[in-house]
């Protein structure tokens, strides 16, 4: 950490930290912490108004992101320099969104285009009659399809697709039991082509096909990869391998081959809507600077409920059934990027990085962890996700009721409730933030994703840490690998366990 960046964080923690009910005795305070973004799927309004965050809050951390480089580390990742520094890698999912490195969003186009043939020939019947797909992936190669599918399929979609991550058989199973063998194509997602994982997985589903009367199971794979040969090796065809640029990073890569899932499932045209919402909040990131770059000033909100406050989670609510799973895709994004403990000349940091990401899908989650939230002993910042314009056909009353309680719950944790009844007392003064879409659709969808991106990018700047490297994944993985190769011995607990299962 500079001496610059040192003085930046000691001057912030030395400010005062007012109440909400402070903060919204100033009448401008709404138009100075929400803003609106146009969008090509229509406008999202981000208020930040009930977070403690104030004017010389904002100052403090705009000191913070001079000094932390913020400006100068944005131009290099959109210029495709190698800020993966422990990776000796670029970072470049944008350029598949066609915002960065004119040489990238060339390539990225080209490979684009190489998909939507194989989407387009799939459609019109050049692999027979397709009714499913399994994809098989996990981590980024999972989250990211899973989330965009069940998020954009709810009124049907051109291919069922179902995705499978864990290595527990459960879940194969499932999915196989959903699916005719005749009719099903297997997609096999890894960046390397050599997750455990996923190639266990991938080798159980060819034995079904096969099992089931597939002659050519081979011939029912597409494989998602940034090491084709591997995927030739293994026994694809070429013409069914859809690469990707290895500067792309896991849990960024669903804009890319890794997308094919979604592009097969919504056919092109959506996905193509996608992919131009995000970069909408990419140019909107790369050109805005200061308080008027969203995903910077929700980092400056993260940063200060951790460094300051203290808080070690944050909570992320979706009042919309088709994000149910972006609470799980943000627990990646966020804690894989930035739960790390040194910076980016590896000295330990001074500091707290990532909270803890967690959250639900209200109204269920209401009845069930929002009592903490408003009368437990932990600070927990929230944010709330809701669009405008209702998901479902049935009566408004769904949706007018869905909202009150999104908003209600947000003017609640501020507000609070006095009573002589500790029981029955709310202290209020609790921040969140909320995030309104006009609609849900694939365009504000790809802009909602890629605005956490960038947050998460942001986060990792102004921290000083990397937020594209994820060793931490994998001593644990090298030791499962040991267990099963019967090669190592452990401390007494593990080889008890080991014994009591009949692994050892």
């Amino acid at each position: 950490m500079s001496d610059a960046t040192r003085a930046a964080w000691t001057d912030l923690a030395a400010l005062p930290k007012p109440t909400l009910s402070d903060l919204f005795a100033d009448r401008g305070r709404l138009h100075a912490w929400s803003s609106a973004l146009a969008l090509p799927g229509g406008t999202i309004r981000f208020d930040w108004s009930k977070t403690h965050m104030d004017a010389p809050h904002l100052a403090g951390f705009e000191t913070l992101a001079d000094a932390a480089g913020f400006a100068a580390r944005r131009a290099a990742m959109f210029a495709g320099e190698h800020i993966n520094v422990t990776e000796d890698r670029a970072v470049e999912h944008t350029a598949l969104r066609g915002v960065g490195r004119e040489t990238s969003v060339e390539e990225a186009h080209a490979l684009h285009l190489r998909m939507k043939a194989l989407v387009e020939a799939i459609h019109a019947g050049a692999l027979g009659e397709v009714k499913h797909l399994i994809h098989i992936g996990i981590g980024g190669s999972a989250l990211g399809p899973n989330l965009a599918i069940d998020a954009l399929t709810r009124d049907g979609a051109v291919v069922d697709v179902h995705v499978v991550a864990n290595i527990d058989g459960c879940a194969l199973e499932q999915a196989f039991k959903a699916c005719d063998p005749a009719t099903t194509l297997i997609a096999v997602a890894s960046k390397t082509f050599t997750t455990t994982e996923t190639m266990t997985n991938a080798r159980s589903a060819l034995d079904w096909l096969e099992q089931n009367g597939v002659a050519d199971p081979f011939g029912r794979v597409i494989a998602l990869t940034a090491y084709p040969d591997k995927a030739v090796e293994w026994g694809v065809d070429e013409t069914r391998v859809l690469p990707f640029a290895e500067s792309v990073g896991g849990r960024y890569s669903l804009w890319s081959s890794i997308g094919f899932p979604i592009a097969l499932a919504l056919g092109w045209s959506d996905f193509a809507e996608f992919l131009e919402g995000a970069a909408a909040m990419d140019v909107h990131f790369r050109d805005s600077d200061g308080a008027a770059n969203l995903p910077l000033r929700a980092a400056y909100a993260d940063l200060y409920y951790t460094r300051l406050r203290g808080c070690q989670t944050r909570a992320v609510f979706a009042y919309d059934e088709r994000l149910r799973l972006l609470p799980s895709y943000l627990q990646q994004l966020e804690m894989e990027s930035n739960g790390k403990s040194v910076t980016l000349d590896g000295n330990p940091v001074d500091g707290p990085t990532a909270p803890i990401t967690w959250g639900g899908v209200g109204t269920d989650a209401q009845h069930a962890v929002f009592q903490l939230l408003h009368q437990g002993t932990n600070l927990v910042p929230v944010d709330f996700i809701a669009a405008i314009i209702a998901g479902d056909s049935l009566d408004p009353a769904h949706h007018r009721n869905l909202l009150a309680n999104c908003f209600g719950q947000g003017a609640a944790l501020m507000a609070g409730k006095a009573s002589t009844d500790g029981a029955r007392a709310y202290p209020g003064d609790r921040p969140s933030a909320t995030i309104l879409c006009e609609d849900l659709n694939p365009a504000t969808l790809g802009a909602l994703i890629a605005f956490h991106e960038h947050r998460t990018f942001c986060n990792g700047v102004l921290l000083g840490i990397n937020p594209f490297d994820q060793f931490g994944v994998e001593l644990g993985k090298e030791i499962a690998k040991s267990i099963v190769a019967g090669s190592a011995s452990f401390d007494a607990s593990t080889d008890a366990l080991l014994a009591e299962a009949g692994i050892k």
